[in-house]
């Protein structure tokens, strides 16, 4: 992989709060990549997360679909979202941004930020849409926006769809693997750090599968059950940041300190929150078998390498949590409608399948999976670059 096509740093000239936009390459002349704000959000994250984008949007290539991928890029913001001043701070950024959203850059929520305020803070800021530089790809930009504008209408129990497919994807990976493996569901004990949109939909998904979810970690620290939480009781219990209100608990519920879901037995662990949260001093107390990166960048590489050294599977980020992105252009170029079940059926196919061909590759070149990961898009970029062209 090359430098990024674009790299800039923006300074809030009310706040002194810094924001970052990193281009790593251009697919029809489009990148795609969310926003994220968090405190001690830096360029290097940025511009590592980025570079994630481009490998997500290259695995899900299909010279069958008519979604086409595009570019990878990722906006970052150094800024508390709890605080008081951060909507301000977000939208002072997206004007700072407006040419390049306008011309080649689509974003979406990411950590800290959720679709609806930044379509809020995007029509604030005077653009049109957080995605408006891919419409001039669109065979019918009135029909397909109306597509995706009904998908993210569909709710299911109560939760918008466009909350629960990454989680469906997420899941899907947790439940490939455990096929290959040979594992049965019942019984497969899994912990989630994050009860968020993603750690949320991701524990839903697989207390439906029939695994049970032994610990969740939020803000306020770990709540863990070796017997099962009631993990329906916890979502809805959630505050608009994935903290649950400790009074839902029942009285088998433990309150742990906040590393402790590293270390509870399960089999499964599922890192849904931040990034870096594994390092490798945290790593040594890890007894699952396998780690599967919800977050982004949630393992340190040097961990990584230790978790390796002793049999620990890490599943990567760039392929678990590629759906919630994948599904966007899947239902804006068409390639499914705005329905639950197909949005399901489609993201499970399409995840399954990757995760197949990931765990193969590593298996047949004797690596691991992140590796095997990058081989494919190795693989993959030039004939893309060779359709459809980019500038990097």
């Amino acid at each position: 992989m090359t430098a990024p096509l674009m790299s800039l740093t923006w300074t809030d000239h009310v706040t002194g709060r810094q924001g970052f936009l990193v281009v790593d390459r251009l697919v029809r002349g489009v990148s795609s990549g969310g926003l994220r704000m968090r405190p001690g959000c830096t360029l290097d994250e940025v511009a590592g997360l980025a570079r994630g984008m481009t490998m997500k949007e290259a695995l899900h290539y299909d010279p069958e679909g008519r979604y086409v991928p595009l570019g990878g890029a990722k906006g970052g913001i150094d800024c508390d979202p709890q605080d008081p001043g951060a909507y301000d701070v977000l939208v002072r950024y997206l004007r700072a941004m407006r040419p390049y959203i306008e011309s080649f850059w689509t974003t979406g929520e990411d950590l800290g930020l959720t679709q609806d305020l930044v379509d809020r803070a995007v029509a604030e800021a005077g653009l049109v849409s957080s995605i408006q530089a891919v419409y001039p790809l669109l065979d019918d930009e009135k029909a397909a926006r109306r597509r995706l504008a009904d998908a993210f209408a569909v709710d299911v129990d109560g939760i918008g769809l466009d909350e629960l497919v990454g989680g469906c994807g997420v899941a899907e990976s947790v439940l490939a693997a455990l096929d290959r493996a040979d594992v049965p569901y019942a019984g497969t004990r899994v912990s989630v750090q994050g009860l968020g949109t993603m750690g949320g939909a991701t524990a839903r998904f697989l207390t439906r599968a029939g695994l049970t979810i032994v610990a969740v970690a939020d803000l306020k620290g770990t709540i863990a059950n070796p017997a099962g939480l009631d993990v329906d009781a916890l979502l809805a219990a959630r505050d608009g940041y994935g903290a649950v209100d400790r009074s839902a608990l029942r009285p088998g519920d433990l309150e742990l300190p906040g590393e402790d879901w590293l270390s509870v037995e399960a089999e499964v662990l599922v890192p849904a929150a931040v990034s870096y949260a594994i390092d490798t001093t945290n790593q040594q107390g890890i007894g699952a078998r396998w780690i599967v990166e919800a977050a982004n960048m949630p393992v340190l590489p040097e961990a990584e390498e230790l978790l390796s050294a002793r049999g620990v599977v890490v599943l990567p980020d760039v392929v678990v949590n590629s759906g919630t992105n994948a599904w966007w252009w899947w239902t804006l170029f068409g390639d499914i409608g705005a329905d639950a079940d197909e949005a399901f059926a489609h993201t499970r196919r399409s995840m399954r399948s990757l995760i197949d061909l990931m765990l193969a590759r590593a298996e047949a070149d004797g690596t691991t999976p992140r590796a095997a990961a990058h081989a494919i898009v190795a693989d993959r970029l030039p004939v893309i670059a060779e359709r459809f062209g980019w500038y990097r």
